[in-house]
């Protein structure tokens, strides 16, 4: 798996084929790209995965860049805990707005 680094992305504008905001927690998403074909997850410059906290931190990150397919999966860990059934091998991907509402 590929990493991209955050301030590679900040330097200048990039085409991203998809973008998929993975939702851990009520505000902690992480950020997984696929660019020319390498899909890996947004690093900070600290070595580790960058934590987004809204969805407006991710578009404002990346409003220089053109996506071409934005996306959201959720994935919970306490599903079991709760009485839910056990999750899906497969998550649902619920479309994301790259638009700005500003």
């Amino acid at each position: 798996m590929h990493k991209f680094m955050s301030s590679d992305i900040e330097k200048g504008p990039l085409e991203i084929e998809n973008l998929e905001v993975q939702s851990y927690e009520m505000n902690v998403y992480l950020v997984q790209l696929t660019i020319d074909g390498n899909t890996g997850l947004v690093f900070s410059d600290k070595d580790q995965p960058m934590r987004f906290y809204s969805a407006g931190h991710i578009r404002e990150f990346f409003a220089h860049c053109e996506v071409a397919n934005s996306f959201m999966t959720h994935d919970t860990p306490y599903d079991e805990m709760i009485g839910n059934p056990p999750k899906a091998k497969h998550s649902m991907a619920l479309p994301f707005s790259m638009d700005l509402p500003y």
